[in-house]
């Protein structure tokens, strides 16, 4: 009998993390619906693994990071996913992104002078969102455990919207929209950023992850 029950328990504690009206795109066993960029600026790093149903991101070798893409584009959508990176270690939640890592990036730099929660345009070119608030976001980050983040992108000049454990970070209104060739929907995207070993301010700590479970999506009309 208790064979039979821990499944459903392990099932349970796995759903609670995904709030509902969401379904999961990471099945935290592997990396099935998702894969590497080749053409990132920050590297093509291979360092990606799951364990106990977390998805994990390093360097393979100093300075090389990368990003991991959803096979699947999506439009009007809220992403949550839940985030526990080393310290010194800078990375993010991309929104609309082309191949190259080139969206509307969540920003997820755990170090010093960094920011998590704030809105940027990586690899676009006038992006100037207002992350005033997001600039607070110590007060609600829970250092050392798991935290939630959830983002919400709608329009063709997208909405954005971002909250950390429930404490809404942004709200913005893009004047435009700044995707390349003026694309509507794009993938999503989780990184570890690139570093510059002979640099001592580099954004990455050596030895450091990036770590992520719980990844689910609603689309939106």
């Amino acid at each position: 009998m208790r064979l039979a029950i821990f499944p459903i328990l392990a099932l349970g504690l796995l759903a609670a993390g995904i709030p509902e009206g969401f379904t999961s795109i990471f099945n935290g066993r592997d990396t099935t619906g998702w894969h590497i960029s080749e053409v990132n600026h920050h590297g093509n790093t291979r360092a990606w693994s799951v364990k106990d149903g977390v998805l994990m991101v390093t360097q393979d070798k100093p300075g090389n990071g990368g990003i991991m893409l959803t096979d699947k584009q999506y439009k009007n959508f809220e992403v949550s996913l839940e985030i526990n990176p080393d310290w010194g270690c800078d990375g993010g939640l991309f929104l609309r992104s082309n191949e190259k890592g080139q969206g509307y990036q969540v920003m997820i730099d755990y170090l010093e002078g960094g920011s998590v929660g704030g809105i940027y345009g990586e690899g676009l070119k006038g992006v100037k969102p207002d992350n005033e608030k997001a600039r607070g976001w110590q007060k609600y980050w829970k250092k050392g455990e798991w935290n939630h983040l959830r983002a919400r992108i709608t329009g063709d000049v997208p909405h954005i919207q971002v909250w950390m454990n429930g404490e809404q970070l942004v709200d913005w209104q893009s004047p435009e929209n700044h995707l390349i060739d003026g694309a509507t929907s794009g993938m999503i995207a989780v990184q570890a950023h690139r570093s510059d070993p002979n640099n001592p301010k580099s954004r990455w700590t050596p030895g450091g992850y990036h770590r992520f479970r719980n990844i689910a999506v609603k689309e939106l009309p």
